[in-house]
């Protein structure tokens, strides 16, 4: 009977051996008269083949079936090699589902046998029970079917399952397997989930959750490297976010970061986990949404709590306003009378050593030793000048370029010294690096290099203006000692303006702008987003962003600093005798001397050629680049409303020719 064609028994017998056959092909087994052909090229992909000989009628019945075959051997095997856990969890997690789906399948199958072998199962009834079978191992099977083609994992596979449970709409039942498969699928990435935004870990053995974590990039880094992507990059999205999780990516990311600076602070973080807390499905009740946000609420809550309090961020902002925005002015003076010799050095003859004992010195001998932050500040001497650092700087929003200032011809040093080189550091721990960067410290560096040169122009002029003072008695109103007097006394306005509105024009009150700012933000990237704003605006309004204007500047305090040596060269200074230390049996014959020794010196500094011409020079070129400042100004006010302020600040500096 086994060699015998099919189509030559009778229509009963043909029924009675395909109804077996089709048992055998339902279970994913050949038959005598139905055979299993795999499609070339396509792994899984089978045909099931009937004997062609069999009744036509009998033949349609059964071809009706076949693709129920076709679909359960195809989800067979996907089960089959994805329960390895090479292939990931997630897709781990829905061979598991699948498998319990085709157990209810098989099940099936027995029993349809069973009734089979009591001889109560026709084809037209087999085909009427598997019914309820075809469309939802068919809607499986096309899922399976993508899932290879396309090697989805992770992510992927968890989308593909929201998407093919969407596209089945019309159909009630094949939806809701869909969105079983889905919610069994997602339980092991909800936990990954989990342990991301309650204790900031990332439990990903197969790289399947869409946070990559880059292990090269060090904390450290933020203190050592001006571009350090540490906040940025040690922690970002990959691509293929879940679809359900898109609106919140961005929330889950940050929470479990700011869990993570917690934890490398030995701050022991714990989330009180409920039951209503636990992230089990993402079903239409949104509850695992409302999860993620209280997570996040906590971690930003404690983290802001914790760097406020125990590391003292607004008293660490509060300290570098003092020392490198010159808040602390009778440190800065004393620094500079003790440090004078050195500072007047080559940058690369300055003993930093020194430098370093001379800033302690000073600190301890003034108001900022009450300060306990004044331990932390160290100091440097740059190799270059301020607009050829901000040169280097190509973050910057600003257009500086080593040919612009080549050709601005500034007026600057022939050779560099530590007054123009030197500046303070802040030394910065973890986790307030986060807030104070390395990026940071240098804007607040180039605000105080700026900071300190104006106060040292001031300080020179103000020396030449006492030197200036022995020479009142001059009547002669066209003698060059009193052009100088008036010369020296509008380029301290000059400078004294600048740097009054450098510092209550500007820093002041966008200090205190930020620190009301930082009262109310409530996470720690709001905090860094309004700090670093704060020293965007500073750069920008102390001018060190805008080259045009920053070059006059530096030129008119070049032109103020050779003024100032040179009339601390060409006038002979005066030792005036003082009245209370000469006996009284002298005194008129010390008057007698002295008339005389310095009518002898006015004379000889009147009628010096060299010092009338230098200061004429001076006096010249002062007023023009004075009076070539004031329109730039103007027309710079217009995109710039700050600038308004400085523009009045050094309104009616020129000299009166």
């Amino acid at each position: 009977m086994a060699g015998s064609v099919l189509g030559s028994y009778a229509v009963s017998v043909q029924e009675l051996l395909v109804i077996d056959d089709l048992l055998s092909a339902l279970a994913g087994i050949e038959g005598r008269y139905i055979s299993i052909k795999r499609v070339r090229g396509k792994d899984g992909y089978v045909v099931f083949q009937i004997d062609s000989s069999m009744d036509l009628a009998l033949q349609e019945l059964t071809r009706r079936i076949f693709p129920l075959c076709e679909d359960f051997v195809l989800v067979s095997q996907f089960v089959e090699s994805r329960s390895h856990f090479k292939n990931g969890l997630v897709n781990h997690a829905l061979a598991a589902a699948l498998r319990a789906f085709l157990l209810d399948y098989q099940a099936m199958v027995a029993q349809l046998e069973h009734q089979f072998r009591l001889g109560r199962l026709s084809v037209q009834g087999l085909w009427f029970f598997c019914q309820r079978m075809m469309s939802s191992l068919n809607a499986l099977a096309v899922l399976v079917e993508k899932a290879i083609s396309n090697n989805t994992s992770g992510s992927a596979t968890l989308n593909l399952l929201q998407s093919q449970a969407k596209a089945m709409a019309g159909d009630s039942a094949v939806r809701s397997l869909l969105e079983k498969m889905a919610e069994c699928a997602s339980a092991a990435y909800l936990r990954m989930l989990e342990r991301w935004v309650y204790e900031g870990v990332i439990d990903d053995p197969y790289g399947e959750f869409f946070i990559a974590e880059n292990k090269s990039l060090q904390k450290e880094s933020l203190t050592q490297d001006y571009d350090a992507k540490y906040w940025q990059q040690r922690y970002s999205l990959k691509d293929g976010i879940p679809t359900f999780l898109n609106n919140v990516a961005a929330t889950i990311l940050t929470t479990g970061k700011y869990l993570n600076v917690m934890r490398e602070c030995g701050h022991n973080v714990q989330v009180s986990l409920s039951e209503n807390s636990k992230l089990t499905s993402f079903g239409s009740n949104h509850q695992y949404l409302e999860c993620i946000k209280s997570a996040y609420d906590f971690a930003s809550g404690e983290l802001l709590t914790l760097m406020k309090d125990k590391y003292d961020l607004i008293g660490k902002l509060r300290s570098l306003k003092r020392y490198l925005l010159l808040d602390q002015g009778d440190f800065l003076v004393h620094f500079m009378d003790i440090a004078r010799e050195e500072l007047t050095k080559k940058p690369e003859d300055i003993s930093v050593e020194k430098l370093q004992s001379l800033v302690d010195i000073a600190l301890r001998s003034t108001a900022a030793a009450s300060d306990p932050s004044h331990e932390e500040l160290t100091c440097c001497v740059e190799r270059s000048s301020l607009l050829n650092k901000l040169t280097t700087l190509k973050d910057l929003d600003c257009a500086y370029s080593s040919d612009k200032l080549a050709s601005a011809d500034v007026d600057q040093p022939m050779t560099l010294t530590g007054l123009e080189t030197f500046c303070l550091v802040y030394k910065i721990q973890w986790p307030l690096s986060l807030v104070i960067s390395r990026k940071a410290l240098t804007k607040y560096q180039l605000i105080f290099r700026l900071l300190f040169h104006c106060k040292h122009v001031s300080r020179q002029l103000c020396t030449a203006w006492q030197i200036q003072q022995g020479f009142r008695s001059v009547k002669i109103l066209g003698t060059p000692i009193l052009r100088s007097s008036i010369l020296c006394r509008s380029m301290l306005k000059f400078v004294n303006s600048l740097l009054h509105y450098l510092t209550f024009e500007v820093l002041e009150p966008n200090w205190h702008l930020m620190h009301d700012r930082l009262e109310t933000a409530r996470s720690i990237d709001e905090v860094i987003q309004i700090h670093d704003f704060f020293l965007q605006k500073c750069l920008k309004e102390c001018l060190l962003l805008l080259p045009e204007l920053l070059v006059k500047v530096e030129k008119l305090k070049a032109l103020c600093l050779q003024y100032a040596t040179s009339i601390q060269l060409l006038i002979p200074s005066i030792d005036v005798a003082n009245p209370e230390k000469t006996p009284k049996s002298g005194l008129s014959r010390s008057r007698i001397k002295r008339s005389q020794h310095r009518d002898q010196q006015l004379k000889l500094a009147s009628e010096n050629v060299v010092m009338s011409e230098s200061i004429l020079k001076f006096e010249t070129e002062f007023n023009s680049e004075l009076q070539s400042l004031v329109p730039t100004l103007s027309k710079s006010s217009q995109a710039e409303p700050y600038l308004t302020h400085l523009a009045q600040c050094i309104l009616g500096v020129g000299i009166d020719q």
